[in-house]
């Protein structure tokens, strides 16, 4: 079999290492990289392996970052994973299964994807674009690292991948305070990305960013089969583009917007707004309305409503 190295990169994680390390023992090599952590993380760790390596922290580079980590395993095969993720015992008996296979059979594969479960808020969110979330996290060595520096950018593969069907479990956010707190870090990261990209500025996406975001997660990507939890995360990720929009403003200076027809403006795209949204609305009615009649009462309703 193909030995793994488990690659694991934290800060402050005294609340979540222990479940993540554990979850690691079927790895032949753990490697904990500690961000200068404050708390117990690094204590912890030592517990479960030796090869604790520590580096500066730096928040715009979290994800390149983890290359530091990659460069200290000595197995063929690395397992990337965060300090609030677990493997599940069904991912680690498919991992071992597939790596304890002939050779000739994964010869051509570099990396394999994995689909990870997101706990939000006590709940696991099956839909509002959190799952399956793919993630490329088992790789050979030396055949995959991260090469750009904004966060949650995908890691780059040389060669092929495959997909597993196991699951990684991520303990994601666990109150509004910290949803908050890195949405502040993340979306200024996310306003140098836009502009990196080519963003033009246009002053009234300060409403169709947010908008856009809030329709892609809560029906698009089907966010209201999450019920109360769905609504409530469409809404704050429609906070975060709102406030990537608020700091693009501020790399542009605040530049003004002085023109007489702010109000007819403003008001024609919260009109746009409002028919996006009834459109969306009765596009999920009418795919729960199996009865042709009430199917073509909804659509006329909407039609003298809108």
């Amino acid at each position: 079999m193909n030995k793994i190295s488990a690659v694991v990169s934290a800060y402050n994680e005294e609340k979540n290492i222990e479940r993540c390390l554990k979850s690691l023992s079927f790895a032949d090599e753990i490697i904990v990289v500690d961000n200068e952590s404050i708390d117990q993380t690094s204590e912890i760790s030592l517990k479960y392996t030796k090869k604790v390596f520590k580096q500066k922290n730096n928040p715009s580079e979290i994800d390149i970052q983890k290359n530091f980590g990659f460069e200290k395993a000595s197995n063929e095969w690395i397992l990337s994973i965060d300090a609030d993720e677990t493997v599940t015992s069904q991912l680690a008996q498919e991992i071992k299964r597939i790596l304890s296979a002939k050779p000739s059979t994964i010869s051509q594969i570099n990396g394999f994807w994995i689909p990870r479960k997101n706990l939000i808020f006590g709940k696991w969110i099956e839909h509002t674009g959190w799952y399956p979330d793919l993630q490329l996290r088992l790789f050979r060595k030396g055949k995959a690292k991260y090469t750009k520096r904004h966060i949650h950018e995908d890691i780059t593969l040389e060669g092929t991948s495959a997909n597993l069907s196991q699951h990684l479990i991520h303990h994601h956010y666990q109150t509004i305070s910290e949803f908050l707190e890195k949405t502040f870090v993340y979306a200024k990261n996310e306003a140098d990305n836009y502009l990196d990209k080519g963003y033009q500025f246009s002053y009234f996406d300060a409403i169709k960013l947010p908008l856009s975001e809030f329709l892609s997660r809560f029906f698009a990507r089907k966010g209201y089969k999450d019920q109360f939890h769905g609504l409530i995360l469409s809404l704050l990720m429609a906070f975060y583009h709102f406030l990537v929009f608020c700091y693009i403003w501020e790399k542009k200076d605040f530049v003004k917007y002085e023109k007489q027809d702010f109000m007819e403006q403003t008001e024609r795209q919260f009109k746009d707004a409002g028919k996006e949204i009834v459109y969306w609305v009765t596009k999920q009615k009418l795919e729960n309305i199996k009865n042709p009649f009430k199917k073509v009462a909804v659509k006329i309703k909407s039609k003298i409503t809108n």
